[in-house]
């Protein structure tokens, strides 16, 4: 009995450290390489075989910074100031959903890459666990851009409509780099539940969302703002 969980053990810190290692080379290897799917993709398209699913992928520079912006005002406006996790954020989550039936999330536009790339889509603590790791490689090893750009690649903006290219062309018959504020902030808007929210048919409270993203957008100050995402790589 004491050989076998001996043998156990061993198996399973070997099972520890590959993970380890192929889980960080992973990580890096998507620094240098645009990752061709996310994990999420995959999952949508084993589960629906013969499913729409449109997706292309846009280098940061041919991306408007309307979009940019927009995305950071709605999901994570502390972005360049964190490293993965708002640690205030968290905190005021968890006061507003103890006192509330609607559960608001904090996780951080890196947590979210984290979890779309590399990891299944569920709610419990195990999951949680691989997303902290994740997160933690990713804000090592990539700059701010790169995880933006990653981002706004490999987020759903609808059903089977993967990254901001496929989003632009879907919905308003444009490109990513073309994209006004206004389109990109009803964009931004539905991301929350952009299965069941549209940019180009908003109900009241989209709206209301893209008016208030726009006013965050202005007191943030674009420009300023993603002049120092890019001097904070």
């Amino acid at each position: 009995m004491t050989t076998l969980f001996t043998k156990f053990v061993r198996l399973l810190k070997k099972i520890i450290l590959i993970f380890i290692i192929v889980s960080i080379l992973f990580v890096l290897l998507f620094r240098f390489v645009n990752p061709p799917a996310s994990m999420l993709m995959v999952q949508q398209k084993l589960s629906d075989w013969h499913g729409r699913q449109l997706h292309q992928w846009r280098d940061f520079s041919d991306i408007s910074d309307n979009i940019k912006i927009a995305v950071i005002a709605a999901e994570d406006q502390n972005f360049i100031h964190h490293f993965g996790f708002d640690f205030d954020a968290i905190e005021r989550a968890i006061v507003h959903n103890e006192n509330s039936q609607h559960v608001r999330g904090a996780s951080t536009i890196s947590q979210q890459v984290a979890k779309n790339l590399f990891l299944w889509p569920s709610r419990n603590f195990i999951r949680k666990g691989f997303e902290l790791w994740f997160t933690l490689w990713i804000e090592i090893f990539w700059s701010k851009e790169r995880i933006l750009e990653i981002y706004l690649n490999s987020v759903e903006w609808g059903n089977g409509i993967f990254g901001i290219e496929a989003a632009a062309h879907y919905y308003f018959n444009t490109t990513a780099k073309n994209l006004t504020l206004e389109q990109a902030c009803l964009l931004a808007s539905i991301l929350p539940n952009p299965r069941y929210l549209s940019p180009t048919h908003p109900n009241e409270n989209t709206r209301n969302k893209a008016t208030w993203i726009q006013t965050q957008i202005n007191n943030l100050d674009k420009n300023s703002y993603l002049g120092k995402l890019k001097n904070n790589d």
